[in-house]
């Protein structure tokens, strides 16, 4: 019993920031304590199953989201989290005006630094639509910031 409590404890230290962080891309920020504690409290109680997980992260990361009890996507913070200061303010209007699923990778991606298996798994999406989402997201926000690419 003492290993599995162990192995929860440093299970949880390194999924609750990723949870926190990813989480704060995609609901209102004052829900995602919430949305954090359901999905490891999930994890608690079915520490047997989620031990043994591929990608544990990123299937929690869906269980908040269904155990939350609103589903109304938020809006990104309107200025950068304190541990992301040294983000460029206007980055943040400029994923807000992205379709969706490109704010949602990108931001999981990029900003979480999730892999793009860890992205697919949380949002349902295959590898390739992970890649194509991130892949036009990020070149409409060039476009957005006015950054070229080709200098």
């Amino acid at each position: 019993m003492t290993t599995a409590i162990h192995d929860f404890d440093d299970f949880f230290r390194k999924a609750e920031p990723r949870l926190r962080r990813a989480y704060g891309g995609r609901i209102a920020p004052h829900r995602v304590g919430d949305a954090v504690a359901a999905a490891l409290e999930f994890a608690w109680k079915n520490w047997d199953r989620v031990a043994v997980m591929e990608y544990p992260v990123p299937y929690l990361f869906r269980v908040g989201l269904s155990k939350s009890r609103r589903r109304k996507q938020g809006r990104l913070p309107a200025s950068p989290p304190a541990d992301m200061a040294h983000v460029e303010p206007a980055l943040i209007s400029s994923m807000q005006q992205l379709p969706r699923r490109q704010r949602e990778v990108v931001w999981l991606v990029e900003a979480c630094e999730w892999t793009p298996t860890e992205t697919a798994e949380a949002l349902g999406l295959s590898l390739s639509a992970v890649r194509t989402h991130r892949d036009r997201g990020l070149e409409r926000l060039r476009h957005h910031l006015g950054v070229n690419t080709n200098a």
